[in-house]
């Protein structure tokens, strides 16, 4: 739990802070890991994966969400997106590069034999397993299309 318990000391310390911004980001992150917590049953805690797939679907939201307001020029809703967004990532681990995904992808093709695009479920089976919470599963399934159909 010492994720849950990090978000509540960082709340206190936004509040004390008067951080508007940060504090919209944890509230968040502390909402969504109730949710889920709540899914799973009141006596049993998060495990740290789930924890991690939590925060990825809130940055994507907020992505996403983010996306949509600039092309609809609403700049200042842009903008609280990303502010949350930076704080929900702070708390994600590291992201790997476009070129270390690209290596792990390689190696996973060879590894199967995966010869063309037909075998596209087997690579990203073990890519995802592999790569879970590292990296984003569109930017893996991308990378994984590219080097299939080179093949």
């Amino acid at each position: 739990m010492a994720l849950q318990e990090k978000i509540d000391q960082d709340i206190k310390a936004a509040m004390l802070a008067k951080d508007q911004a940060r504090l919209r980001g944890l509230r968040a992150i502390k909402a969504a890991l109730l949710l889920a917590k709540a899914e799973k049953g009141p006596t049993e805690a998060l495990s740290e994966d789930t924890e991690v797939k939590v925060l990825q679907k809130l940055a994507k939201q907020r992505k996403e969400s983010a996306e949509i307001y600039q092309q609809q020029n609403r700049d200042d809703l842009y903008q609280i997106e990303m502010e949350e967004l930076a704080v929900i990532e702070s708390f994600l681990p590291k992201q790997l590069s476009r070129e270390e995904i690209e290596s792990v992808v390689r190696q996973l093709i060879s590894e199967t034999g995966a010869t063309g695009p037909k075998e596209m479920g087997k690579v990203m089976g073990l890519a995802n397993q592999k790569l879970a919470g590292k990296a984003d599963g569109k930017t893996i399934s991308e990378i994984a299309k590219a080097l299939l159909a080179g093949s």
